[in-house]
């Protein structure tokens, strides 16, 4: 009722005005003179003036009845002022496709594709065949599961590309990076393909020593039955040390989340070592010598790990370095006391540089018929890697060829003990 009594008063007013100006011109006919008609018009115009002013009080009182009539907003989700921020937030390439065309990217897909992608056609953006069809099939449904690229980025990569329809007759495009997955999963088929390798060596060639041996003429042979007894044993041992070693690493793994924390006395275990070599390797095992600091801090660990730690380097030592050459065993504080450092170091043919970031991996060898030949399996210094980590330490190999390897292990200190020690103190000298 109020609104509809304003809208009458308004209407009043407006054609009292409209009046007041016919008045005024009508007036003004009947004048002597033009001065007179002038002077009638203007204030019959300044009276419609004033009573035309008050239509405006509405529009003080309620503005929006003043406010012309807008249609609903339906602008692209991605013009939105905070989408931008949003999606260069995701680690992830995004792109916005408006058909074919690149609309938007993030960061992540600027870095993958190019920093000019935004505005080319998506087929040119990514080369990719079943990209290619996939974005351009009419029948496609977004709801369907995601496509495998391979070769996006680099040759290794692959990517899961999923899209979806937004509001506003766009599309978002996602790439999640899988190749760490599919690294796991190569790992795992080679480790069960190498594993099955290294177990079947050693099978046929005992299996092909037995069948030998029930042979009449060759196992009443004492000389032939005594030296193929001695292959088969030998083989078998390898199996042992085999199993031994994959068993070991599988226990690690699964402690790898648990920071062992015995006491370990470091220098006691590096002189039992020495003294199992020395009286297990014969004139080799002699050239195994220690070089250890005094008032080294204390360290917790696991002693049994730790020792099958220095038994792997120490042994590749002797199998790769020169006999009659020293292995060194050094062990070392660093200068505040935080930190151990034990290193194993041989003089022998050295390493190339191209092995050394895979020395770690699992059944890699440098020469494989020479590794087998003096009994290797491959995993040694896959166990070394695994036990480090398990305590929080960092293993680093070094290597010349002519000149000789050497490991690196640091270890933490016991950080209950290990205060750091001042500068001018005896245990502050350099490592």
């Amino acid at each position: 009722m109020e609104h509809s009594s304003s809208t009458g008063l308004n209407g009043g007013r407006f054609l009292f005005a409209t009046g007041l100006l016919v008045v005024g011109v009508t007036l003004s006919q009947v004048a002597s003179s033009s001065l007179e008609q002038a002077m009638i018009c203007f204030a019959s115009g300044l009276v419609a003036l004033v009573a035309m002013v008050d239509l405006s009080g509405p529009a003080k009182t309620n503005p929006q009845a003043a406010a012309p009539i807008r249609e609903p907003e339906n602008k692209p989700i991605s013009q939105h002022r905070d989408f931008t921020s949003f999606i260069d937030g995701l680690a992830d390439p995004v792109l916005v496709l408006t058909g074919t065309n690149v609309r938007r990217a993030n960061s992540a897909a600027r870095k993958l594709l190019g920093e000019y992608c935004v505005g080319e056609d998506i087929r040119l953006v990514i080369r990719h065949p079943a990209a290619a069809d996939f974005l351009t099939d009419p029948n496609h449904a977004p709801g369907n599961g995601p496509i495998q690229l391979v070769g996006i980025g680099s040759r290794d990569q692959r990517w899961e590309m999923q899209v979806r329809d937004i509001p506003g007759g766009e599309r978002i495009l996602f790439l999640w990076d899988r190749s760490g997955m599919y690294a796991v999963e190569r790992m795992r088929t080679d480790f069960v393909a190498n594993a099955s390798h290294e177990l079947r060596t050693p099978l046929a060639s005992i299996k092909g020593f037995i069948e030998t041996l029930e042979d009449s003429e060759a196992g009443d042979d004492p000389e032939v039955r005594k030296r193929f007894l001695n292959v088969m044993f030998r083989e078998a041992n390898r199996m042992q040390k085999l199993i031994e070693d994959l068993i070991s690493l599988s226990r690690i793994e699964a402690d790898k989340f648990r920071v062992p924390d015995t006491p370990v006395n470091l220098p006691e275990l590096m002189r039992e070592v020495q003294t199992v070599f020395a009286q297990s390797h014969g004139e080799r095992g002699k050239d195994v010598v220690l070089d250890i600091d005094d008032d080294l801090p204390p360290m917790r660990g696991d002693r049994a790990q730790l020792s099958q730690v220095l038994h792997n380097l120490v042994s590749n030592s002797m199998k790769y370095g020169q006999a009659g050459t020293p292995v060194t065993l050094g062990l070392h504080a660093s200068r505040n006391g935080a930190l151990i450092r034990l290193s194993v170091s041989d003089c022998g043919e050295g390493i190339a540089p191209e092995h050394l970031p895979r020395l770690t991996e699992r059944f890699y060898r440098v020469d494989s018929s020479r590794s087998r030949a003096i009994g290797g399996t491959g995993l040694g210094l896959s166990i070394v890697k695994h036990v480090v980590e398990r305590h929080r330490g960092r293993l680093e190999i070094d290597s010349a060829l002519q000149r000789g390897t050497s490991v690196t292990i640091t270890l933490p200190a016991d950080p209950r003990v290990a205060a750091v020690l001042p500068a001018s103190s005896p245990e502050a000298a350099p490592a």
